[in-house]
This record gives C-alpha cells, sequence and structure tokens, in this order.
C-alpha cells in the first residue's frame, strides 16, 4: 500500500509521510479499535448512542481500526442538483447513492431526508444512515447562505438511521439562532440514541480578504470544532486548513502568541493536529472533508488530504463530489485509495 500511495502522492511524499508535529502525539487520544471503549464511554453519552457509533466503526473496509470513510451526497441542496449530479446523472436516483456507499466500503453514507427515506426499506439494515437535517438551499435569491432545518430527529429515527447531521456556520448572522437550534437537536438525537455529526463550518465575508481566504485558517477552523464539541457533537466535520492567523488578520476575537509560535507551524498536518486539539485533544473525532472535484488531479488531492489527517491524528475522511461525480466504478476506487491510506501501518501518527 505504501508504495501505491508514494507514487500518488508525487514530489510530496517525503514532506508528508516524515514530517514531525510540533505538538506531541503523546498528548492526543488517538484513534484505534478500542476507542469507544477507552475514550467515548466514559462520557455521559447514552448506551444507544454508544452501540450506534459502534455500528458505524464495526461497519466497511475500516471495520476495527477506529477510523472512518464516509460518503456524503447532500450536495443536490447544498449546490443544487443540476450543479451536482449533471457530471453523472445516475446519481439522481438515491439507489446509486447508496449504493456506492456499500460497494465503495464505506463506514456509513450520509445524505438528506429525501434520498436515504427512498430507500430505507432496500437499505438501512444493509449500510449505517446518516440523516443530514439541515441545509442552506440554493433558490433563494439573493442568497441567504443561512442553515435551515429541512427534517427532524424522529423522521431519522424511523427510518432506522443511526445518526443525523448537521451544519453550523459559525461566523455567520444566523450562527446563534443555529448554535441553539443544533444544541436542541443534539440533545433530542441522544436521547432517542442517535449519533451527531457537525459540519463545523465557518460563514463571513469579513474572513476572506484580497489575499488570503481564512474560512480555512487553523485558528478559525479550531475554534469553531471547540464550539462544535461543547455542544457534544460526537463527530466533526471539518474542512482541512490551508493557513493560519486568521485572527489576526481579520483584526478580531481572541487569540495568543503561543498558538502561533507553539502549537502550529505552517505544515500542513501541524495546522490540521490543531484543528483536533479544539476537539478535546481527539476525544471526538475530526473528519476532514474532501473538496470539490476538480478534474484529473483528484485522486492525488484526496490522498493527500487522507494523508494529513491521518497523520495529524484524525479519524477520517468524508468525501462526496470527488468520488460520486465519477463513473461508478472511478468512485469506488477513489474510496478504496482512501481506505488504503487508514490500513496502511506504515503511515503512522506524526
Amino acid at each position: 500500500m505504501l508504495k501505491e500511495i508514494t507514487k500518488i502522492l508525487g514530489n510530496e511524499a517525503e514532506n508528508l509521510l516524515q514530517h514531525k508535529c510540533i505538538v506531541s502525539k503523546d498528548n492526543l487520544h488517538l484513534p484505534n479499535e478500542h476507542f469507544i471503549d477507552e475514550i467515548l464511554s466514559q462520557s455521559d453519552r447514552p448506551i444507544p448512542v454508544l452501540r450506534n457509533l459502534q455500528t458505524i466503526y464495526n461497519h466497511g473496509r475500516l471495520a476495527d481500526t477506529g477510523y472512518l470513510s464516509i460518503l456524503p451526497v447532500d450536495q443536490g441542496v447544498e449546490h443544487s442538483a443540476g450543479a451536482s449530479f449533471a457530471p453523472n446523472p445516475m446519481y439522481f436516483d438515491p439507489e446509486n447513492i447508496v449504493s456506492l456507499a456499500i460497494n465503495g466500503g464505506c463506514n456509513a453514507v450520509v445524505s438528506t431526508l429525501g434520498v436515504l427515506g427512498s430507500v430505507a426499506r432496500k437499505y438501512a439494515h444493509k449500510i449505517p444512515f446518516i440523516v443530514k437535517l439541515n441545509h442552506n438551499e440554493l433558490l433563494t435569491y439573493p442568497e441567504s447562505y443561512d442553515q435551515i432545518l429541512f427534517a427532524d430527529v424522529d423522521q431519522a429515527f424511523n427510518m432506522g438511521a443511526v445518526g443525523i447531521g448537521a451544519t453550523i456556520f459559525f461566523g455567520s448572522k444566523n450562527s446563534d439562532r443555529q448554535i441553539q437550534e443544533i444544541s436542541k437537536v443534539f440533545k433530542y438525537a441522544h436521547q432517542m440514541g442517535l449519533i451527531t455529526v457537525l459540519w463545523a463550518y465557518l460563514r463571513n465575508a469579513t474572513f476572506k480578504t484580497e489575499d488570503t481566504d481564512y474560512h480555512l485558517s487553523a485558528d478559525l477552523t479550531g475554534q469553531a470544532n471547540h464550539l462544535g464539541v461543547t455542544i457534544e457533537a460526537d463527530i466533526i466535520k471539518q474542512k482541512q486548513p490551508t493557513n493560519n492567523g486568521g485572527y489576526i488578520a481579520v483584526n478580531f476575537g481572541r487569540t495568543n502568541n503561543k498558538v502561533y509560535s507553539e502549537l502550529t507551524t505552517n505544515h500542513p498536518i501541524d495546522l490540521t493536529r490543531y484543528q483536533l486539539m479544539n476537539c478535546y485533544m481527539g476525544r471526538v473525532g475530526l473528519i476532514n472533508s474532501g473538496g470539490a472535484s476538480s478534474g484529473k488531479n483528484d485522486l492525488q488531492k484526496i490522498i493527500k488530504t487522507a494523508v494529513i489527517n491521518k497523520r495529524a491524528g484524525g479519524m477520517g475522511l468524508i468525501s462526496g463530489r470527488k468520488v460520486f461525480q465519477k463513473p461508478m466504478d472511478e468512485g469506488i476506487k477513489i474510496l478504496n485509495e482512501i481506505q488504503n491510506v487508514y490500513l496502511c501501518k506504515e503511515i503512522t501518527i506524526a
């Protein structure tokens, strides 16, 4: 596996595979086959939540490793169905989405109430379902950039899902409402035994300057993660950081110089480790997103993302457009290559 992964990474292989983090891995709670027993069982999460988390960890090619490979397809709402599925129209049909997750060896599939509900009786017992409850729809003009609830916990529970997901746009004008709203949703989901996944995203025009998009800053996304685990998300989904110093550049909020001098460097693995530190040092798993499909370099980019996530101490990848906007056999291959990063014992924690 390592030989193939090294080949895919090309001239970035040595930098990514040999890096040693500024913050020691000894301070982290790392993914492993006993993660639920050793870490999450100490929390106040109800027993049915632990059982459903274990169901996810026990499924797919990464079963019993502590790592996760999840297929998310909510883009039909978030980015419009045409923009998302026109490159590969077979995925207008929800059954093909679930089939891709199963054949791709995923731990779980995430999608909308409508997508998963339309095939629930056929597939809910074959792969763990996670229902994304809120969305930012793009048919309103001008765009409002607000996450609103499309479904509720009871609907997810009744279709046999093991969990629910939600997005909060931290930093947006609607973030206060979203935080309070999703906190209540997560509380009720746990009462019903469902696991919770939070898309802890930033959204504020001020975070983007003429030179840099600080929506991808380690310090700002790290704080979004910290807010996410505060409302007891079981898994945090975050975009991988590409820069740092958002607080300083935008000149707001509070930070500390040690964040930049002692806790991070400019290396992407150190930046991602800082995201993980804000997930209670790994007590809550961090999965990074795969990002938009950009063409022929998708495989290299997604493998790079996976290597960075794993070596930082993260728990896995949630990969959508780079997978389902390809022919199914190619999408399956990409999923398997991602999973190989986490199965490869030679790729160690930095």
